[in-house]
């Protein structure tokens, strides 16, 4: 099982790093200690043992404890995806400054995560008395052909969530854009943050620079067109300006994937921002003292509620849209039909 040989292979890699002192980080200027590792080790060990518990008939007692695994490891891997957006942006942009060791982490998080989940989902159909790939309760084995509905668009209530959602990028991106054309906000000048910004960049963010745009304002811009996608029929038939692919059906994981990998982990990076900031604000937390680009405490915390909204509407955006999507395209057994009796 795929989830099993995941985590064997999480497993010893943990454990490899951490007897041998590999500083593996987790947020800037932090690192896993040896003993986080040794017990991210026994939690995959624990996920994969109830992966495979669960894909064999058990008792109630045997059911409650693979739930109950589950229910605990499950989103400790869901957390360990949080960088990835992170990781992503910086690669795409060349700006250096990445850990190999902690990329690697990010994705062993991920592809855990995501088999996971998909075990999950698979092991409670399959309680309910579901077909375990369609979600449906028909006769006969669950590997025949698949029908797929219709394409179609999202309710408005769903679109007019997620544009609401999409207002929370206005700020932060309106705030990087004056940047980049040489304005002022914030109490930073546009000198300044062209200054600061310039030591770390690389040939594409310099590209966009210059035409006025800020490289993570793109990959934002990126983020609403997948938005866009998962809410509309052209997000599941390629539309005539697609050559080559035009009227095909979008395979339904091509946009799914990439939503589920990118909104969760923003969603909650995005959280921790929009609740940092107002506590900085009232005094809970500490002052953060400036730094180049920023020169005042107010400015810096401003943005960084800036970038909290920003973030947390993105991915929350992602998610919501992404759920629709699935629910809209998910196939079934061309089989099913009434549950049997």
């Amino acid at each position: 099982m795929a989830a099993a040989s995941w985590a064997v292979s999480y497993a010893a890699v943990e454990v490899a790093w951490a007897a041998a002192g590999v500083t593996v980080p987790w947020k800037e200027h932090s690192s896993y200690a040896p003993a986080v590792q040794l017990l991210l080790a026994a939690f995959a060990v624990l996920a994969g043992g109830a992966c495979l518990a669960g894909a064999r008939t058990r008792g109630r007692a045997g059911r409650v404890a693979v739930a109950a695994v589950l229910t605990v490891t499950v989103p400790v891997f869901v957390v360990g995806t949080n960088g990835l957006p992170i990781y992503f942006v910086t690669l795409v942009t060349l700006s250096g400054g990445w850990s190999a060791a902690g990329l690697a982490q990010v994705l062993l998080n991920t592809v855990g995560a995501a088999l996971l989940v998909l075990f999950t989902l698979s092991y409670r159909r399959r309680l309910r008395g579901d077909c375990p790939r369609c979600g449906r309760g028909h006769a006969g084995a669950g590997d025949g052909p698949l029908a797929h509905p219709a394409a179609s668009r999202a309710p408005r209530r769903t679109r007019r969530t997620v544009y609401l959602l999409m207002c929370g990028l206005l700020p932060w991106a309106g705030a990087k854009s004056i940047w980049t054309l040489g304005g002022n906000a914030l109490g930073v000048s546009g000198d300044d943050w062209r200054r600061t910004t310039s030591a770390v960049a690389s040939g594409p963010s310099e590209a966009t620079a210059e035409a006025g745009i800020d490289v993570t304002v793109l990959a934002a811009l990126a983020g609403v067109f997948l938005l866009l996608g998962l809410l509309y029929r052209w997000g599941q038939v390629f539309p005539r300006w697609t050559p080559v692919l035009s009227g095909r059906r979008v395979p339904r994981l091509l946009p799914l994937i990439p939503a589920w990998l990118t909104g969760i982990p923003l969603t909650m990076y995005g959280a921790v921002l929009t609740v940092m900031a107002p506590l900085i604000g009232v005094g809970v937390l500490p002052r953060i003292e400036p730094s180049p680009p920023f020169t005042t405490s107010s400015g810096i915390t401003w943005m960084i509620e800036f970038g909290g909204l920003a973030f947390a509407g993105l991915g929350i955006g992602l998610v919501v849209a992404a759920r629709s999507y699935a629910a809209r395209t998910r196939p079934v057994c061309a089989t099913a039909g009434k549950r049997p009796e």
